[in-house]
Parts: structure tokens; C-alpha cells; sequence
């Protein structure tokens, strides 16, 4: 049997996972929307107090945007990883039990920006924000090494090209930000300026090409170098 009819006889153990993880990215991107609330007008109501009061909370507004682009990324990322994966064990449950765990905490850390970036607490409020992140693309390396590790849990048709490049840019990230969170302490904005960027670079990078159309394809094979 040759190795495109041995990869497309594998069949895909992670269903459940995988639907258990898309319902708590659902939960925890639903979560963020409780940050955006409608002001209070402690005076008369008018057109322009209404105006000035909406206008006044547009940190909420920039905090939700940011960790909503985020939590989906982070999602579209987790779909791609899983592309890749066709089976599962106990620590690869245990590491996704993880990842799952702290993206359930970013709205935390959403709202803490949410209410303090306007305030001299700013840039302990972004480096616990960015601080998350560090955490979470541990997570991610844990995961990734639990899925590569012997190749054991992963589809046939995934080459040693796309191993490395994926392990580099998730490696990449913690340094990145690491520097996020010290920069916090320097200038609030730049932090969270740098952590958008990173997930930007995600949203380009993270392209995953299923295996089945990867080994169909003598093209994608040799461009894979497989």
C-alpha cells in the first residue's frame, strides 16, 4: 500500500474533542460582549451627554475588538492544529484541557483593560493582559509537542517541513510576548499594540493545508517536499 492510500485510510479520532473545544471558544467569545454596557447619565439626558458618555467608554469598545480578533484567531489556529492531528491520547487531552481552560480567562483580563487603560493602573492592567497571552502560547507549544511528539498522533501525510515550520512560529511567540509585558510597564499602548500584531502574524501563518488534500495533489507533495 502506497503512502497517499495508507493516509487516506486514517480515520479521524478527534470529533468529539474537537466539538467540545468549539463550544468552549463559543462560551468564552460570547463572555466578552458583557464588557460592552450601556452608560449611565447621571445628569440630564440629552443627544450630546449620551454622545459624550458612549465616546468616554471607548476602551471597552478597543479591548473587545482586540480579544474578539484574538479568541478567533486563537479558534482558527486550534482548527488548523487539528487538521493535522487524527488521533488522541491522554496527555494530548490533558494539553487541550489547558489551552481551553485559558481561553475561557481572556475575558478576565479584557475587562481589567477594559476599566483601567484611562487610569495610572494602565500598564499593570496590560502586562496581566499580556501576561495571559505568554501563558496561553505555552499552552500552545504543550499541545503542539504533545501532537509531534514521535508523530504519534499525527495524519501520515504531514511532513517533517511542516512539523518545523509549525513548532518555529509557535515558538516565536513567547519571546514576543514576554516583551509585550515589560513593554506594558513602559507604554500600555504599545503592549497591546505589539500583542495585536502578533495575532495579525497568527492569521497569516497559521494556514494549515488539510493532509488528504496535501497528499492528493504531486505538486502540494513536492512543494512540501515529501
Amino acid at each position: 500500500m502506497g503512502r497517499e492510500q495508507r493516509a487516506g485510510a486514517v480515520e479521524k479520532e478527534t470529533g468529539r474533542l474537537e466539538s467540545f473545544s468549539d463550544g468552549v471558544f463559543a462560551v468564552a467569545i460570547t463572555l466578552l460582549v458583557f464588557n460592552l454596557q450601556v452608560p449611565n447619565l447621571p445628569g440630564a439626558i440629552s443627544v450630546p451627554a449620551l454622545g459624550s458618555a458612549l465616546l468616554a467608554r471607548w476602551p471597552s469598545y478597543l479591548t473587545f475588538m482586540t480579544s474578539f480578533a484574538t479568541i478567533l484567531i486563537m479558534w482558527a489556529s486550534h482548527h488548523g492544529l487539528f487538521k493535522l492531528v487524527y488521533k488522541t491520547d491522554t496527555p494530548f487531552l490533558f494539553a487541550n484541557g489547558l489551552l481551553l481552560l485559558l481561553v475561557t480567562v481572556v475575558p478576565f483580563p479584557t475587562s481589567l483593560v477594559t476599566q483601567y487603560l484611562i487610569t495610572p493602573a494602565a500598564s499593570l492592567a496590560c502586562a496581566v493582559y499580556a501576561g495571559v497571552f505568554v501563558v496561553i502560547n505555552v499552552a500552545y507549544n504543550l499541545l503542539w509537542w504533545a501532537a509531534t511528539h514521535q508523530r504519534r498522533l499525527l495524519h501520515p501525510a504531514v511532513t517533517s517541513r511542516q512539523v518545523k515550520r509549525l513548532t518555529r512560529n509557535q515558538l516565536l511567540g513567547l519571546p514576543l510576548y514576554l516583551l509585550a509585558t515589560l513593554l506594558a510597564f513602559w507604554n500600555p499602548y504599545v503592549s497591546l499594540g505589539l500583542c495585536s500584531c502578533l495575532w495579525i502574524f497568527w492569521a497569516f501563518t497559521y494556514y494549515v493545508r488539510s493532509p488528504e488534500s496535501t497528499s492528493s495533489c504531486p505538486l502540494a507533495r513536492r512543494a512540501d517536499g515529501s
